[in-house]
């Protein structure tokens, strides 16, 4: 008995029961049979028999005429054939869904697909003259298209006549041809429409094929109307054919490259392409190729010569720029057979019967992978791990990287296509494209696309919206995709060697201090809708910000844009609620750490979310634990973690406040007790991880110390520390794998007993000032006092000679390296704080620094493994390698990183091998006991002196560094060492004649290094102010016959010319002198103007002297810029133009300059005096035209400041100073000055302010007169002749006067007409005169006089123009003016007038003035000219 098919049978088994159904014969479950028509009378009776079967049957049933015995076979019989599909184009490789959505005619599909029709190669046919005013009408039965309905046998539709003229057009097609027929156009074509001929590409209007001859392949004539339009086209083709015969071989060559040059390479690659696989460029005449013969032109005997010739065109071989190979991999691949399938189809396969190419095209093997022959750049394709895939090379398929996209023979997936992959509704491939992109994000943090791929490759994912995807994948409801998505963001936050980096530098002097990591360059808000707004109905920042989506504020700040999209709670979650892997658990709290590292808010965000750090501490930090049962734990769930230990310390750093809440509210004072009063070893840890977050919690211990908290546990565990510094001298191969951790966790302790020393050191200051505030608030003291840290102090120190002893043993002394920097700075510590405390014996301390400095410090300097080091200075400065050819990693504006990737392969600050760590503990330590003890300053001296210190200072004056987060965290530290290295040099200049040779190098790196301090540097910045920069000792050309020397140099200018009203150079050693005599004066004035900064001064000052109750935070400024602008040395003058200078309505914004005004104006040219003799270089930052717009403040100031003989002398000594040859060409007015929008603005203030309040002053003439030389912009000169020529009357400067010489305003001749005619106008009417402006009397008659002479043809206007001023030059009245416009000849400066002239006018010139007074007498237009010229 035969079974019913059930749901789990295979295709075997189905095929299996139909043979066994159909030998066994038996009948059919169901039948069909079919009822009559009732639309045919007659189909009843026909099938009398079924209708008697039937009778009773009053349903629908449905027969099947002729059914045969037996199941046809599974062969389908041959699909109907369309009349309409045969005359439409269709490719094999079409997709029909495409072909469908493409008829889809409904009107949503209409509206969606509107692309403009390309009628660029469209035939362009216009009507035909007629006499009627209006076209005829066409009506269907008129028109030749049509098949008229008497010749189609009576009344058709009009889809009949359709088909019927279809026919018709295939009948006409198999005519014989012959040369007339095919130039002789159908009747009435020329009237059809021109969308018939643009319904197929191969068909004409009248559905023939062209014609094809073996004539011309690129003219075809088919815009031509007419009925000699073929006849043109030969006609056309004869005559190519005649030139190219005409021409030579090389000729031929010759245009063939000039036509190659010119043509587009696409177009040229397609043709090649097309001729290469054998595609005729006219119509396909294989469909037909019985009209071959008949087509062919008999008269054309030269067709085979001239079609060589032709094609040689596009078939040079040479001229391909691919090889050989891939032309040949350019044609199409052989049709799909059943031959060639890699697997034969079985006859018993289910709808196997038939071959479908289009989908059995995918089985064929890829063709092999070759470089596109052109030059743009290649699609960027990756494989799973992130590695860029090069496109020549072949990788196998079973790889998983080839896919049915674009190019299916390159393996790899592009981004976009990584994109697509992440949004599937598989769940692997999402997780397998989350994991691609997170592959990708590491490798282009670490640098590895900078060379290959153009642009930026995280750039364009955060463009791309990579941020709303990952925020999207992190909501996913599979863990998979969830992690996946961890490990992405993960990625693209954080970089570990940054942290690296900054682990490394913790032990440095302020090392566990940083930068917050916000973007630098965020958009101006915009506040035009605040305008004319109170204060109080203005926006806060804050307001605006939650007004922003989310796109835009992750568009300026990726972290600020995750924290909007609630990425916490999800993260917290994540944590709590999932429990994922150990992987993810990392790289969350990596992800913590990295947006705690993004400024104090952040942080403050983080800390609030309910239940994240409650969940952190409970599960990542227990207060108790079991060991572990293996190595790699499936969880981590209820053990310590040294990442969650970090997180909270970044936490920490970013404020006093948010460290009280993890010491206090969080229990983080129970971990810190748990985790260090045991050994490592007895931590029930894997050893490594032991050593991890002991380290940890070394360090967030040393910055809750350094806010002078959990000092308690200082007494707490006391024990275990004195235990843990024993421990320090167990000595460790350096093939120990526990070696780094072991080091940095000694270092991490030597870091918290620093700062417990510096706390201590506070202890007896708060003391007293609890006693003296009388119920003002103050902070409290620290519970630790400095009687319980002085015990360590000896034992250290022990240690420390210890060290240095073991720099000599080959095994210990990278250790001992490593180490003895921290050891210093904690010494630097101990000596002063132990200086401010009342316990102080200095005698004993004198002593023992004394023995400090001959057991220790000295050997360590002259040791051999230090002046090694000493080499590494220049390589390692992070300043004088501003320009090294490191390709950094990719940082984004709205990510900012600290760019350290690969930072142990190359030379650097933070290397094992660098100087830096150790000079700076060593200075450091300098500093302060030769504060104490000033006897032992002579000691160092060797330090100062020695080749590499030297070599490196002279580096750093020389330097530029530019500014970003990429090095201002490095940046800080090297300032550092300058700064201590410059107060070594401070203490030995005066005492020490060697040093003091070298007086002016320190004087030029603290100039240098001043504007490069960082935010949170302000207190440096404020010592150096106080003591290097204005110290009579560092400028030691003050005392030494400099200014004598600068008016000795000058002797020789004064013989040349003699400066009556100008104080010459030589009153510049005066004044040289009275500057170095008020030195002091100026020094106060400078800290005076800075007394903004008095509170950031005394902030950075709590932070680098170790008065930890006092800090706020740890955390330092944000990274706007330096502490001061580079052009500082400015900074008087430009405070007194911000508060008294021009305001808005062209006036002065006070009625008289406040006081002391006058005299701090006076002290700051004489600085900038002092600094453009004898310290040019440390102005080089400062663009010429800076200088120039910033000196420009003593004019606009005030009425009558420039006035004044102090500031006056002074003004003209930098004027001259700065209009030397030299600086006069290396001043570019045309670029804006900083902080104006352009230097034509300035001018146009100093013009009105000279006309207002000058009264001819020379300074300010002098001043006006250097903008108008010739090569800078003629704006400025047409506003001096133009709106303001009023002062022409009073701009009485000399020629004597002018320091610049009178060529550079007369040469180059002008071109400017409007100019020339304002001259020419200035000088005939008497508004400029040589007595009342000398010099610009000059320039005008040079420039008129130039044109009016000049030879060469011009312009109709200009030649004009030059005719209408000679003539009226001619006929002047003013015989002095007239005679100096026609006689000039050369500007001479040293001449009375400052010209020379001829005696009489040269034959040339006299020649142009007859031929043009020639003109002139045979017009009339005389009077009429000068009218339109006035």
């Amino acid at each position: 008995m035969l079974r019913r098919p059930q749901p789990s049978d295979s295709e075997a088994d189905l095929l299996r029961e139909q043979e066994r159904f159909l030998t066994s014969g038996a009948s059919s479950a169901a039948s069909v049979v079919r009822r009559p028509d009732k639309r045919r009378g007659d189909a009843g009776e026909l099938e009398g028999g079924h209708s008697e079967e039937n009778g009773g049957n009053q349903k629908d049933v449905v027969t099947i005429e002729d059914l045969p015995d037996q199941l046809p076979s599974l062969t389908p019989a041959p699909p109907k054939k369309s009349r309409f599909k045969a005359s439409r184009v269709t490719f094999e490789d079409e997709d029909a869904e495409e072909r469908l959505d493409r008829h889809d005619s409904h009107v949503s599909a209409v509206l969606s697909r509107i692309v403009e029709r390309d009628t660029s190669c469209a035939p362009i046919s216009l009507p035909a003259f007629t006499g009627m005013a209006f076209p005829k009408v066409l009506h269907r039965s008129e028109t030749s298209s049509q098949v008229p309905t008497s010749s189609a046998g009576g009344r058709k539709s009009i889809f009949a006549r359709q088909i019927a003229t279809q026919r018709l057009k295939e009948a006409k097609t198999l005519f014989h041809c012959s040369p007339d027929a095919s130039q002789t156009p159908e009747p009435g074509q020329q009237n059809l429409p021109p969308e018939t001929h643009m319904d197929t590409d191969h068909v004409d209007a009248a559905g023939h094929q062209p014609p094809i001859v073996s004539g011309p392949r690129l003219v075809s004539g088919q815009g031509l109307r007419g009925p000699q339009s073929s006849g043109e086209t030969m006609r056309i083709h004869r005559e190519n054919q005649a030139k190219l015969q005409a021409l030579s071989r090389s000729e031929i060559l010759e245009e063939q490259r000039k036509l190659l040059s010119q043509l587009d390479p696409r177009l040229v690659e397609f043709v090649r392409a097309r001729k290469s696989q054998g595609v005729p460029y006219s119509a396909p005449s294989s469909k037909h190729p019985e009209e071959k013969s008949c087509e062919e032109d008999p008269p054309l005997e030269n067709v085979s010569q001239e079609s060589s010739s032709a094609s040689a065109l596009f078939q040079k071989p040479q001229e391909v720029e691919m090889e050989e190979g891939e032309e040949k991999a350019m044609a199409p691949p052989p049709s799909v057979t059943e031959a060639n399938l890699p697997v034969k189809p079985q006859r018993e396969w289910v709808h196997m019967d038939k071959l479908e190419p289009e989908k059995l095209e995918w089985m064929r093997d890829l063709p092999a992978p070759r470089r596109k022959g052109t030059q743009k750049a290649m699609q960027a394709r990756f494989d799973f791990a992130g590695t860029l895939i090069p496109p020549t090379e072949d990788l196998p398929t079973h790889l998983g990287l080839h896919h049915h996209g674009e190019e299916p023979e390159r393996a790899g997936y592009a981004l976009q296509e990584v994109f697509l992959l992440s949004r599937s509704q598989v769940i692997q491939q999402r997780s397998l494209a989350l994991g691609t992109l997170a592959n990708i994000l590491s490798k282009a943090r670490a640098g590895e696309y900078l060379s290959v791929l153009k642009g930026s490759v995280i750039s364009t994912l955060l463009d791309a919206g990579l941020l709303f995807l990952l925020r999207f994948a992190l909501d996913d409801g599979v863990e998979g995709v969830m992690s996946a998505a961890v490990h992405a963001l993960k990625a693209l936050l954080v970089c570990a060697d940054d942290e690296d980096c900054l682990d490394c530098t913790f032990s440095w002097f302020r090392g566990l201090a940083s930068f917050p990591l916000l973007p630098t360059s965020q958009e101006e808000e915009d506040d035009e809708e605040d305008e004319g707004l109170d204060e109080i109905m203005k926006e806060t920042a804050k307001e605006k910000e939650e007004k922003k989506t989310d796109h835009d504020v992750a568009r300026q700040d990726v972290v600020k844009g995750l924290l909007k999209m609630k990425l916490l709670p999800r993260l917290r979650y994540i944590l709590e609620v999932v429990r994922p892997s150990p992987r993810v658990v990392q790289d969350i709290l990596q992800i913590l750490t990295r947006i705690a590292r993004h400024s104090s808010p952040s942080a403050t965000q983080v800390l609030d979310c309910p239940r994240l750090m409650e969940t952190v501490m409970s599960e990542f930090l227990p207060s108790s634990w079991a060991a572990s049962s293996s190595l790699n734990p499936q969880s981590t769930y209820g053990l310590p973690l040294a990442s969650a230990m970090k997180l909270l310390r970044v936490l920490a750093t970013s404020g006093r406040h948010a460290c009280a809440r993890l010491l206090n509210s969080l229990g983080m004072r129970e971990r810190l007790s748990c985790l260090l009063s045991a050994e490592p070893s007895e931590l029930l840890l894997e050893p490594t991880e032991a050593l991890r977050i002991t380290t940890e919690a070394y360090r967030l211990w040393a910055v809750a110390a350094g806010y002078g908290q959990a000092c308690d546990l200082y007494l707490d565990l006391y024990p275990a520390l004195v235990k843990a510094l024993q421990s320090v001298h167990r000595v460790l191969p350096p093939s120990d794998p526990l070696l780094p951790q072991q080091l940095q966790r000694f270092l991490a302790l030597l870091s918290l007993l620093t700062q417990v020393t510096h706390t201590a050191g506070c202890h007896q200051e708060l003391q007293a000032d609890m006693v003296s505030a009388k119920g003002e608030v103050c902070p409290p003291p620290p519970p630790v006092s400095w009687g319980h840290v002085t015990g360590l102090q000896a034992s250290l120190l022990g240690h420390l000679k210890a060290f240095v002893k073991s720099l000599d043993d080959q095994i210990q002394r990278d250790s001992s390296l490593a180490l003895i920097p921290a050891y210093l700075v904690y010494l630097e510590a101990f000596y002063l704080q132990l200086s401010r405390q009342n316990c102080f014996k200095p005698v004993e301390t004198l002593q023992e620094l004394e023995l400090l400095t001959s057991e220790v410090l000295l050997p360590l300097m002259c040791h051999s493994v230090l002046q090694n080091s000493l080499k590494n200075l220049r390589s390692s400065s992070v300043v004088c390698n501003v320009k090294s050819g490191h390709l950094g990693p990719e940082t984004t504006p709205n990510l900012p990183g600290l760019a350290c990737s690969g930072w142990r392969e190359r030379p650097g600050l933070v290397v094992p091998s660098s100087p830096f760590p150790l000079l700076t503990g060593l200075g450091l330590l300098l500093d302060t006991i030769t504060g104490i003890h000033k006897g032992l300053s002579r000691k160092f001296t060797g330090l100062l002196l020695s080749e590499p210190v030297i070599g490196y200072l002279r580096c750093c004056s020389k330097a530029t560094p530019n500014l970003s987060h990429t090095r201002a965290w490095l940046l800080r530290h090297e300032h550092h060492l300058l700064y201590l290295l410059l107060r070594l040099a401070h203490r030995l200049v005066p005492i020490e004649p060697e040093v003091a040779k070298h007086a002016s190098l320190y004087h030029q790196v603290a100039l240098v290094l001043l504007p490069w301090l960082l935010p949170g540097s302000e207190y440096l910045a404020h010592e150096l102010l106080s003591s290097i920069l204005f110290s009579k000792d560092f400028i030691s050309e003050g005392h030494s016959g400099g200014p004598e020397a600068v008016e000795l140099g000058e002797l020789k200018l004064q013989d040349d010319a003699q400066h009556q009203s100008a104080p010459s150079l030589q009153t510049v050693g005066a004044l040289l002198r009275e500057a170095c005599i008020q030195l002091p004066s100026i020094r106060g004035c400078f800290l005076t103007h800075l007394a903004h900064l008095e509170s950031s001064v005394i902030a950075s000052r709590d932070s680098l002297l170790g008065r930890n109750p006092w800090i706020n935070s740890h955390l330092l400024p944000e990274l706007t810029g330096p502490t001061l602008p580079s052009d500082w040395p400015f900074l008087p003058l430009v405070s007194l133009y911000e508060r008294t200078g021009v305001s808005d309505g062209g006036g002065l914004a006070v009625e008289e300059l406040p006081q002391g005004a006058l005299q701090a104006v006076t002290h700051c040219l004489q600085w900038l005096l002092l600094l453009e003799v004898w310290r040019e270089d440390a102005l080089k930052v400062i663009p010429p035209v800076a200088k120039l717009a910033r000196l420009s403040c003593v004019f606009l100031c005030s009425s009558d400041l420039f006035s004044e003989r102090p500031v006056q002398k002074l003004t003209w000594g930098l004027f001259r100073l700065l209009t030397r040859g030299s600086r006069l060409d290396s001043l570019d007015l045309n670029v804006p000055p900083p902080g104006l929008a352009s230097f034509q603005d300035l001018f146009t203030a100093l013009l009105a302010q000279y006309e207002a309040v000058s009264f001819g002053d020379r300074l300010f003439g002098c001043w006006l007169l250097l903008p108008l030389q010739r090569r800078y912009s003629t704006t400025m000169r047409l506003a001096v002749f133009g709106e303001h020529v009023g002062m022409l009357r009073s701009l009485g400067v000399t020629l004597e006067q002018l320091s610049i010489p009178i060529e550079r305003f007369t040469s180059p001749p002008e071109d400017s007409l409007p100019l020339l005619r304002l001259y020419f106008r200035s000088l005939v009417t008497g508004t400029l005169k040589f007595s009342w402006c000398p010099i610009l009397y000059v320039v005008a008659l040079a420039h008129v006089n130039s044109f009016i002479f000049f030879q060469d043809a011009a312009a109709q206007e200009v030649e004009a123009a030059r005719h209408s001023m000679l003539r009226k030059i001619y006929y002047l009245t003013d015989e002095v003016l007239r005679n100096h416009l026609l006689l000039f000849r050369l500007p001479q400066q040293h001449l009375q007038l400052g010209f020379d002239t001829y005696e009489q006018l040269p034959p040339i010139r006299a020649k142009r003035l007859e031929s043009v007074l020639g003109l002139q007498d045979n017009s009339d237009n005389k009077e009429t000219d000068w009218k339109r010229d006035k």
